[in-house]
């Protein structure tokens, strides 16, 4: 099996505000998915660390940033963009937060598009705009599509489990819906979080800050299928494996094909 990626990550989305958002698509993505709202993030629960581990399977005792300042690693491990790279697979990525531009090495993408959460409105629907009109006309192997507002504008400014952060979700899973929709007969869609929150923050290994949802959608994955043991050092083994890439020997995570 070789097939193309798109992988979403929403900041800061917790499992019961995606559940309490009142997203009308939700329970349809999930009877159309496999899924599971009890995944594990890294520690410290930090959105660059978090990232870096999401992209390179390792922890961050491993990776060597602990916090939103980026630290060149002493011993690096290959990361998904330079793994596919390496594998003849094109990437592409959409960010809103302007530290993600680490989570690859240079040269590693094809072309890559940042858009500044504070200085527009509705940057997550702008991203996801130009993120599929990219699509449509290049076609991509592999696209990594971050929204920040979830986190930014809904938790940070009003709180976790707010109505502003809770709309936020919603908003972001609008876009899933479209991604879904237009290119999702052509691609494997993957939808997660990098970490909760609480009250105006995150960070700690409380639950709320540690535990986040994925969503798998494409035909590697059965339908209406809750998974279990899963971590954030998963997602790119798995869509190393959905693509017929070797993972990196470095990689701890696992992938959650069913063999």
């Amino acid at each position: 099996m070789s097939e193309k990626v798109i992988l979403i990550s929403i900041d800061g989305m917790r499992p019961d505000g995606l559940k309490k958002c009142g997203s009308p698509y939700l329970d349809e993505l999930i009877k159309i998915s496999s899924y599971t709202f009890e995944a594990r993030t890294v520690f410290p629960s930090i959105t660059l660390p978090c990232h870096l581990s999401m992209f390179h399977s390792v922890p961050p005792e491993r990776h060597g940033t602990p916090n939103n300042s980026y630290v060149t690693p002493v011993r690096p491990v290959n990361g998904l963009f330079e793994t596919l790279k390496n594998a003849g697979k094109n990437c592409t990525m959409y960010y809103g937060w302007e530290p993600l531009r680490d989570i690859g090495r240079p040269g590693s993408l094809v072309s890559s598009e940042y858009v500044n959460a504070y200085a527009f409105d509705h940057t997550d629907s702008i991203l996801t705009d130009r993120a599929l009109s990219y699509i449509k006309l290049a076609h991509p192997d592999f696209v990594f599509l971050y929204m920040v507002e979830t986190d930014e504008k809904g938790g940070h400014d009003s709180g976790w489990m707010s109505e502003t952060y809770l709309n936020y979700i919603k908003c972001a899973i609008d876009n899933v819906k479209r991604v879904i929709e237009e290119v999702g007969d052509e691609y494997h869609v993957i939808v997660t979080a990098d970490h909760g929150g609480h009250d105006r923050c995150h960070g700690t290994d409380l639950p709320e800050d540690m535990t986040i949802p994925m969503i798998f959608h494409g035909k590697a994955f059965k339908a209406a299928t809750e998974l279990c043991d899963v971590s954030i050092l998963d997602i790119a083994p798995t869509i190393a494996d959905i693509m017929n890439v070797a993972p990196e020997r470095e990689w701890e995570g696992k992938s959650l094909i069913a063999k």
